[in-house]
């Protein structure tokens, strides 16, 4: 993998990866920490890649990544001084934002990647470590309590 294609394929995902790791961490400087790290192993790990999978195995690493932040977070930080949820941008519909936001990572991700980044199945199986038939079936339970958080916050 040549130097040029590397930094260009950083360069279109790092909006993606971003993203991710926002959805995972909820702050922003830990989210930038995190693509740069995820970027810098990529480098690293560069011959083990290969440029068809480039997306889904950074994000794969990317993920890995905010894990370790969160650990490392959980360790450091008591729990009443951990950073807010960032606010939206301007513009996003807040209702189906903060419903998104309120799913666990195991729903949150696979929905960011499909429907937010436009991801297919497989792609979406390879980043997240999983097979493309549970991405269905965690995209048909995060459909599932969406509806049923959208529905109760309509309600209240």
């Amino acid at each position: 993998m040549d130097t040029t294609w590397f930094r260009e394929q950083a360069e279109k995902l790092s909006p993606t990866l971003y993203r991710v790791a926002q959805s995972i961490l909820r702050s922003s400087p830990d989210a930038q920490d995190a693509v740069q790290e995820a970027l810098l192993k990529a480098w690293a790990a560069r011959d083990r890649c290969h440029q068809e999978t480039f997306a889904p195995y950074v994000t794969r690493i990317l993920i890995n990544e905010c894990r370790n932040i969160q650990r490392q977070r959980m360790r450091l930080t008591p729990v009443e001084n951990l950073p807010e949820e960032a606010a939206p941008p301007e513009g996003a519909d807040l209702d189906l934002r903060d419903a998104i936001n309120r799913l666990p990572d195991s729903l949150r991700l696979p929905i960011l990647l499909r429907y937010m980044e436009g991801w297919p199945d497989a792609m979406v199986a390879k980043a997240l470590g999983i097979t493309a038939l549970a991405v269905r079936g965690r995209l048909h339970r995060g459909r599932k309590a969406l509806h049923h958080l959208l529905e109760r916050g309509n309600a209240q």
